[in-house]
């Protein structure tokens, strides 16, 4: 066990080991925090941090000491071969053994400080290490890869997380071009790390093409910080003796920089970048709103106690706003012009959204869970693809599934754009209707059966919807009566709902029938 390893002298190798062990785990929570909210994740994280940053303290003071051996080595000695490190010329207090280039103040020094800090870490590791519970990390071990497991690797919601880190980190890229600061060279590293381990996680395929230069670019960065802390670190304890050892290490560590720089920008800066191969191979477009769906889908599954009904409203709802749009009678230039001429903005899957997303309001009790559903939507992010008015739409639509009726001054409506009000009530509206029609709601189902189907049109001023599986003589149908209300008002019409029977007449003017339609 990589614990043990490290705890029997916290060597080099032992420690780089356990921290990569628990970088991994921390990462994999980092990601499916993301899309699943159980507050395991963020307790396995956190439980692991302490350690963590112990292990890296230590491991900060092993790498300062091989760059200070390489970086004390005089370049002749450097070029005749692989010299002997200055640890092997050491003595264990850090003083010089006779070698003529351990004379050099700077390096007796530095490694004094970086003996000295070792130790210091060496003790903080050992009590951090054994303050960390093995037991409860051994049981989330046996129980998150199960949660782990409802998503596929390589799916669309993962290719969706790493469009947002592959986004930050395209952005501190850009900025670090601009700025060359130390500060937006370590950020951008940190950037680049949180795409990679992404794609290592949960991308196998992309993780196969990908995977050698993002480690490159990472070390490369790595390095850079490393060279900056170094300098630092040596300006702080005031090891240089005059002006003239100072400027020779400042030149050393600005060649070594340099050097990691311009390798940093062959592969990244161009038409050729690897930033525009990566970005290539992740959604985009009309991919990229699917994305963020599935996106959405995923987070309303694992907080949804009957998902199978959230889903199946979600296909009444469209079947039924197809049916009233085809039919005429749903007209949101009236209320909010052009809205579906936005290209950021499609009515229909923000009802999509709504209805998928109705009922996780229950993962925190069952009564009004239609408040909590509207606040826990509200306090998404906005996922990549989607606008801000898009999920605030979606919050307030599934606010109103069931409940009180919406008023238009009401304080829920008012987060939302005055043109955009009207168009949310008849949403609401629609949902409402197919959130009742579902007539297996609380009986169980079979993932065998067939997909709802609906059909809509005009019948003498009314709108008539035939549902499968209606009829007036059962329990659910004084819930339809009600729930059909909101959608009369909205649409000035009264609106009848009978049971769709194969013999049934053709329905007069326009209508819609069948399942579930892939937008």
């Amino acid at each position: 066990m990589e614990c043990d390893r490290a705890a029997a002298g916290f060597d080099v190798d032992a420690v780089h080991d356990l921290r990569v062990a628990i970088r991994r785990c921390r990462s994999l929570a980092d990601g499916l925090m993301a899309i699943d909210p159980d507050s395991s994740w963020k307790e396995m994280k956190k439980a692991g941090k302490k350690l963590f940053q112990a292990l890296g303290e230590l491991r900060d003071m092993q790498v300062m000491q091989e760059w200070i051996e390489k970086l004390g080595v005089p370049s002749d000695s450097a070029a005749a071969g692989d010299p002997p490190t200055l640890a092997q010329r050491t003595r264990k207090d850090g003083a010089p053994t006779g070698d003529s280039n351990l004379g050099d103040p700077v390096v007796a020094k530095l490694l004094h400080h970086v003996h000295t800090r070792e130790a210091d870490c060496k003790q903080h590791a050992f009590k951090d290490l054994h303050q960390f519970d093995r037991k409860q990390w051994r049981q989330w071990s046996r129980t998150l890869p199960q949660r782990a497991a409802r998503v596929r690797p390589g799916g669309v919601v993962y290719l969706h997380l790493a469009l947002e880190k592959w986004t930050a980190a395209y952005d501190l890229h850009k900025h670090a071009l601009r700025t060359r600061s130390q500060t937006s060279w370590h950020a951008l590293r940190i950037g680049i790390k949180r795409f990679r381990y992404t794609v290592e996680n949960f991308l196998p395929r992309q993780h196969a093409l990908w995977g050698d230069d993002l480690k490159e670019l990472q070390d490369l960065l790595g390095e850079v910080h490393d060279l900056d802390v170094l300098w630092a670190t040596a300006v702080e304890i005031m090891v240089f003796p005059d002006m003239e050892s100072q400027s020779r290490w400042r030149d050393k560590l600005n060649v070594e920089r340099a050097k990691r720089l311009e390798r940093y920008r062959e592969k990244m800066v161009g038409r050729q970048s690897l930033w525009r191969v990566w970005r290539a191979e992740l959604p985009s477009g009309p991919q990229l709103r699917a994305a963020a769906m599935s996106r959405l889908r995923v987070w309303a599954g694992y907080l949804d106690p009957d998902f199978s009904h959230s889903q199946r409203v979600a296909q009444l709802a469209l079947l039924l706003y197809d049916g009233l749009k085809n039919a005429g009678l749903l007209t949101p230039d009236a209320g909010a012009p052009n809205l579906d001429q936005d290209p950021e903005y499609d009515s229909r899957v923000v009802l999509q959204a709504a209805a998928l997303m109705h009922d996780v309001g229950k993962a925190k009790g069952a009564a009004n869970h239609q408040k909590d559903s509207y606040r826990m939507i509200r306090g998404l992010a906005r996922p990549l693809g989607w606008s801000a008015r898009e999920l605030e739409m979606a919050a307030v639509v599934a606010r109103y599934h069931r409940g009180g009726l919406p008023r238009p001054r009401g304080k829920t409506m008012q987060v939302l754009e005055l043109p955009d009000r009207p168009l949310a009530m008849e949403l609401a509206g629609v949902l409402r209707l197919a959130n009742a029609l579902d007539s297996r709601h609380g009986r169980g189902g079979n993932e065998n059966e067939s997909a709802p189907r609906l059909e809509v049109g005009l019948q003498d001023g009314c709108v008539l919807v035939r549902a499968a599986g209606y009829s007036a003589l059962d329990r659910s149908a004084e819930g339809v009566a009600a729930a059909r209300h909101l959608l009369e008002t909205v649409l000035r019409r009264p609106v009848l709902v009978r049971a769709l029977r194969s013999s049934a007449q053709p329905l007069k003017g326009p209508s819609i029938a069948g399942g579930f339609r892939h937008r």
